[in-house]
């Protein structure tokens, strides 16, 4: 039922933790999908496998992919790091870019978001989780 299983790349050095322990609910009731969380430990975002830049939020602190073989992931940098208006984010890519495994797509100051009082946790939602199964 599902598709053949395809393996993603680590999009940043990371400690790996279960998405229910997100401190926002959108994200640990699994509001906008299934997925994971990390708290990263390199304020820079890698490309998990080759695809194309889907949009990046006005703000920057989240992007939107889709993987050559139809994966959609949402990362969201930090919890309410909307309210940084693009403070400590610096894109590196463009909504419509193609992308391929390894390239920077995004660095964050991790000090400056912690400063400004919000959580590093990043959530990864694969948007069209209907259509695939996670697995470790």
């Amino acid at each position: 039922m599902y598709p053949k299983y395809k393996k993603f790349y680590s999009l940043l050095k990371v400690k790996k933790i279960d998405l229910s322990e997100v401190p926002d609910e959108m994200f640990s009731q699994k509001l906008l999908d299934d997925g994971f969380a990390i708290r990263p430990t390199e304020g820079k975002v890698y490309a998990p496998f080759n695809g194309t830049v889907e949009m990046i939020f006005d703000t920057y602190h989240a992007i939107g992919l889709k993987s050559d073989t139809g994966t959609e992931l949402l990362i969201h940098i930090g919890i309410d790091t909307v309210n940084l208006k693009k403070q400590g984010f610096v894109p590196k890519v463009q909504a419509g870019d193609t992308i391929k495994v390894g390239d920077l797509l995004m660095e964050f100051d991790i000090d400056q978001i912690k400063k400004s009082g919000y959580s590093i946790e990043t959530p990864i939602v694969v948007t069209n989780g209907r259509e695939f199964r996670i697995v470790e």
